[in-house]
């Protein structure tokens, strides 16, 4: 009999389930508690049922957990994790410490379908989305990480690893929904941060959708035709309509919009490429976050110079946007902005 991933049931249909083999309705709460909020990886760990009652668990469900398969760290402390999924495939994750908060940065599919230009994970296939549970059991073992090697609280969660988070809208939605529950790991989704390529109509169904967490738009050009050279989604979602979309977006949600710029030399890095950048934030209430370029083997661009970088900055500041600029992290393992690739095959399961 093949058995079911547990952590696809709803509680509702985990309290049928359990009323219709015999077990009272109340152990549905306990078993989600463990699902969600202790991240049990087995029946065994639930302490609080019956020896009978986990071996009922035990003969009809699996919890498909997540698992570290390796894991690499930097020379400034980042730690990227390759994860097993449970068929096999592998996607990446990191934590990124810093002085002041420490981030995991989490996958959303197993390789992706937008071939952006400067990306590695552009590169590869889109095989799969990731569900929620594999998102928030990225969450729960970078948390630990964070723990066991800097005895330190996770403090922030990017979306910004492997994938389209907007192509998995459904199991991006959930996964923040466990992640954010007082039933799941209950944090604030103020400190939960989604990153897309730009997706326009996904982008005004946030607004309808309400969402509370934040989001981030990878612009890297602020004219059509460079950002179509480098960015082959903004063919069908050009930067008006996406402005629109962002704006709806605001309006719903009252949530500033955070602009990634990765500055890439002789490409995007010149005065003229600022202006364009600060005229586009005219038009949607945003703060730009200047990212380093980390380079990759299958693209021939490079980081723009200190100096250009600088007049950059500056140029945005003077006009009174709100600028970081963001030093890349974890360059020599590959965990940098851009860097996650799954460079060997696809484990058994």
């Amino acid at each position: 009999m093949e058995k079911q991933d547990i952590r696809k049931l709803s509680a509702d249909q985990l309290k049928t389930w359990l009323s219709t083999n015999g077990e009272q309705g109340f152990r549905a709460k306990q078993i989600s508690e463990w699902l969600w909020k202790k991240s049990a990886r087995s029946f065994d760990e639930m302490t609080n049922l019956s020896f009978k009652t986990r071996d009922l668990l035990k003969e009809h469900f699996e919890i498909k957990a997540v698992s570290v398969l390796r894991k690499q760290v930097s020379n400034d402390k980042t730690i990227k994790s390759g994860f097993k999924l449970f068929d096999g495939n592998l996607v990446e994750g990191v934590l990124i410490p810093a002085d002041d908060r420490m981030t995991a940065c989490v996958s959303s599919q197993v390789g992706c379908s937008l071939t952006c230009k400067f990306c590695a994970t552009g590169y590869m296939p889109r095989k799969r989305n990731l569900d929620a549970a594999e998102i928030y059991d990225q969450v729960v073992l970078i948390k630990e990480q964070a723990e066991q090697h800097y005895q330190a609280p996770l403090t922030n969660i990017v979306y910004m690893g492997m994938g389209e988070p907007l192509l998995n809208y459904a199991g991006m939605l959930e996964s923040i929904e466990k992640i954010t529950s007082p039933d799941g790991l209950g944090w604030s989704p103020k400190r939960i941060t989604v990153s897309t390529a730009g997706i326009a109509k996904m982008i005004q169904k946030l607004g309808d959708d309400g969402v509370k967490f934040n989001l981030a738009l990878s612009l890297h050009a602020a004219n059509d035709v460079k950002r179509n050279e480098i960015m082959p989604i903004n063919e069908t979602n050009s930067l008006k309509n996406l402005a629109t979309a962002l704006n709806y977006f605001y309006k719903k949600t009252g949530n500033r919009i955070t602009f990634e710029y990765i500055v890439f030399n002789d490409f995007n890095d010149s005065l003229q490429d600022a202006k364009e950048l600060w005229e586009f934030t005219k038009k949607v209430p945003a703060k730009v976050n200047i990212i380093e370029y980390n380079p990759i083997a299958e693209a021939d661009f490079i980081n723009t110079s200190e100096d250009k970088l600088s007049k950059f900055a500056k140029f945005l500041e003077d006009k009174g946007v709100i600028v970081n600029v963001r030093r890349s992290r974890g360059k020599d393992i590959d965990a940098a902005c851009g860097q996650l690739a799954i460079k060997e095959p696809t484990v058994a399961a």
